[in-house]
């Protein structure tokens, strides 16, 4: 049985709002780490580290071409972390029916 993937990293790589930029901008289309520098107000450096991160939580991925890295997002991932976002409100609202049902009874 293959493992299911948690997506608490996704979560906490969200929770950056330079990392949500960048999935923002990626969002058109792949990007080179320089195109995503451009107008960020963060260094190369910044940026890769921040890449780093959302690609560990499997939000994107980069691929070398020529001298150049350029970097995808990946729609899967988010759509997985919207699912489990989905989930949770299903349960609160069957929880907050539970509480209506019993004070209004």
């Amino acid at each position: 049985m293959a493992r299911r993937r948690t997506p608490a990293p996704v979560f906490a790589a969200l929770g950056d709002e330079h990392r949500l930029r960048l999935l923002a901008r990626l969002s058109s289309g792949p990007l080179s780490i320089s195109r995503l520098t451009a107008g960020s107000g963060m260094s190369r450096q910044g940026v890769t580290k921040h890449l780093r991160v959302l690609e560990g939580a499997g939000l994107v991925r980069g691929t070398r071409k020529g001298k150049e890295s350029l970097w995808y997002l990946e729609r899967r991932r988010l759509e997985e972390a919207r699912r489990s976002l989905d989930l949770i409100s299903q349960q609160w609202d069957q929880a907050l029916g539970k509480l209506k049902r019993f004070v209004e009874g």
